[in-house]
């Protein structure tokens, strides 16, 4: 029985809310809350904006169509979540495409700095933590969802380049996180240091032997320190045991060789970090991942798709460039294409150790640094939900009055465990996470529709994320 059948049961035997928590704890009224799936996060970014027209269905509810960009989501439309009217409300130092790019996941001002951007003023890095790095501290902490990795950064098509525009994970306040856009160089950290394991572990083993030989030797006043450094010994020879002993659900993809990180090899490059991505959760090697395609102000060559233009260059052009429209909606459309493919390879993936696949146990956020890219606006910034899991109600596309995004922000953060009060600017976080839970009218009333901090009956307390 889920939290929701269960509150509904009580509601109806006319039992009073406050008794809802003991009530629910009786393992002869069957109600104990189930064994909390595993959960997971994939973040994918495409830059410039969208076209609002061909991107945001006209309709509200579950009763919606997708238009032109989005639909090859067509399969995936029961588990689909469109979100209108979202805004990016941090204001301060740098131009909208840094702000865009750089307080997308972490909702907090840029530091003061001399990288100067369009016509506005210059800026630093971001002055805060990202959402999926704060979820990826969150679930190591715990060791019922500690991975090797905890969090893996993949990049298509992104440059060298360093700067707001093109890094939006934070490790913390000016502490940008550089995406890996070479999938050989991301196999390799995911599936090339077997040797260097076994070597290390050899160097552990003697210097283990090494203090114990000494041990005798040293006097009181060294012994704690002596006794620091074996424990340390001891914790890195588990957790390269734990590693080892990790099964691998998966075997490692085989990768196309010498495929160069180059702009028309992006589509390849594409399916090569996505079949990565797919295979790392099947293995459990991260819980949260993020899947940067180029960069804001990116100015790829949609070659492959007949466009010579730049895509930057591109969404600058005016409304009525019907060309020029047109092709950003073949390239916006091609982008939604890529994340099928990635919500294909869920879906097709059984979940380990668990029931169903991997899509299940996955949300998956598709959004962009700008609403529109030639009025460079931060508000309506595209927000789509796909997959399972987080206790939200999908299949539907939602519209909301220029809410910030920060409340998203932690949405996400309360769907994976992590009840957070704020996150980013604390301002922006009042009215608390939205909430993605409720059925409509018909299935539920209000009074039953509640958020996402509320929606397991006696855990409303807790900081315990899903396994």
């Amino acid at each position: 029985m889920n939290a929701l059948d269960r509150r509904l049961f009580l509601k109806r035997l006319g039992l009073s809310t406050a008794t809802w928590p003991f009530l629910v704890g009786l393992p002869s009224l069957g109600l104990g809350a189930p064994g909390r799936p595993r959960q997971r996060l994939v973040i994918m970014f495409t830059p410039n904006g969208t076209i609002p027209s061909a991107f945001w269905p006209e309709a509200t509810g579950s009763d919606f169509e997708l238009g032109e960009i989005l639909a090859p989501l067509e399969p995936f439309r029961n588990r689909l979540l469109v979100l209108h009217g979202l805004c990016n409300k941090v204001r301060g130092d740098g131009d909208n495409h840094m702000r865009g790019m750089s307080c997308l996941l972490t909702g907090i001002e840029l530091f003061p700095g001399n990288i100067q951007g369009g016509s506005h003023t210059p800026a630093g890095w971001a002055s805060g933590i990202s959402i999926d790095q704060e979820l990826r501290n969150f679930l190591q902490r715990h060791q019922e969802t500690r991975t090797r990795f905890g969090s893996l950064e993949f990049g298509v098509g992104v440059t060298d380049r360093a700067d707001p525009w093109t890094r939006m994970s934070y490790a913390g306040p000016n502490q940008p996180v550089a995406p890996i856009s070479d999938p050989y160089q991301m196999y390799r950290k995911l599936y090339g240091q077997q040797q260097d394991r076994e070597h290390l572990v050899s160097i552990l083993d003697d210097v283990q032997a090494d203090l114990k030989k000494v041990g005798h030797l040293i006097g009181a006043q060294d012994r704690p320190m002596l006794e620091q450094h074996q424990a340390l010994v001891r914790r890195m020879e588990q957790e390269l045991a734990a590693d080892r002993d990790r099964p691998r659900h998966a075997a490692p993809p085989r990768l196309d060789e010498g495929v160069a990180d180059q702009n028309d090899n992006v589509p390849r490059l594409s399916r090569m970090q996505v079949d990565l991505l797919v295979n790392s959760f099947a293995n459990d090697m991260a819980r949260v991942a993020t899947l940067q395609y180029t960069k804001s102000v990116g100015q790829a060559r949609m070659r492959w798709l007949d466009i010579a233009d730049s895509h930057h260059t591109l969404s600058h052009e005016p409304d009525q460039d019907q060309v020029a429209q047109r092709k950003l909606v073949q390239i916006n459309a091609w982008f939604c294409g890529e994340l099928r493919y990635l919500l294909e390879q869920l879906a097709a993936t059984p979940e380990p150790g668990g029931e169903g696949s991997l899509l299940d146990h996955t949300l998956v956020v598709w959004t962009n640094e700008l609403g529109k890219g030639n009025s460079h606006t931060l508000n309506d910034i595209p927000f789509v939900l796909v997959g399972g899991g987080g206790g939200l109600s999908l299949g539907r596309s939602l519209r909301f009055e220029k809410v910030p995004h920060n409340r998203f922000l932690l949405t996400l953060a309360h769907a994976l465990g992590h009840r957070l009060e704020t996150f980013g600017k604390p301002a922006l976080c009042e009215g608390r996470p939205l909430d993605l839970t409720k059925f409509s009218e018909s299935d539920l009333d209000r009074a039953d529709a509640l958020p996402i901090a509320d929606a397991v009956p006696g855990v409303q307390d807790e900081c315990v994320p899903l396994v």
